[in-house]
């Protein structure tokens, strides 16, 4: 870039002064400043969209890269599932072959039987034994049960 210094710059003022005027140069000198503005704005907008680019291009190229490592990866686990197969498939032929010529006895597949449970009844894990070992009250009384239970006995007048 063009390098300005302290004694360029104010020769450029000297002129400046002295062509255009003193009555006319604030105007001048601010509207030199808005333009200047501008071409920066301008400049830093044209490197953000470059470095946008450019960290596009990178983005695509991790991209391709990503995914040859995933068919890679997708080739490789393919190859061990079909060689996996084969040597189950041969396997099996083998043990089934061997299976037919001797039938051995094979017990029935078991019968579903139910735990007998009902999900809907909340039961605790304490057990009632123990409850009514260390006189836990099991059941719970109603407000007018504990009122009727606990009132204190009638003085007879």
């Amino acid at each position: 870039m063009i390098d300005f210094g302290f004694d360029k710059i104010a020769l450029i003022g000297a002129v400046a002064l002295i062509v255009i005027g003193p009555e006319k140069l604030p105007r001048v000198a601010r509207t030199v400043g808005h333009f200047i503005g501008k071409a920066q704005r301008y400049v830093a907008d044209v490197k953000a969209e470059v470095n946008r680019s450019i960290e596009l291009e990178e983005l695509k190229k991790m991209k391709t890269q990503v995914e040859e490592a995933a068919r890679d990866v997708e080739q490789t686990v393919s190859s061990e599932i079909q060689q996996t197969n084969a040597e189950f498939d041969k396997t099996w032929q083998e043990v089934s072959g061997a299976a037919d010529s001797s039938p051995a006895w094979t017990p029935p597949p078991p019968q579903y039987r139910h735990p007998g449970k009902n999900w809907r009844l909340k039961r605790g894990a304490t057990p009632q034994w123990y409850k009514q070992r260390q006189g836990i009250r099991v059941r719970a009384l109603s407000g007018a049960a504990r009122v009727a239970r606990y009132r204190p006995p009638r003085a007879s007048n």
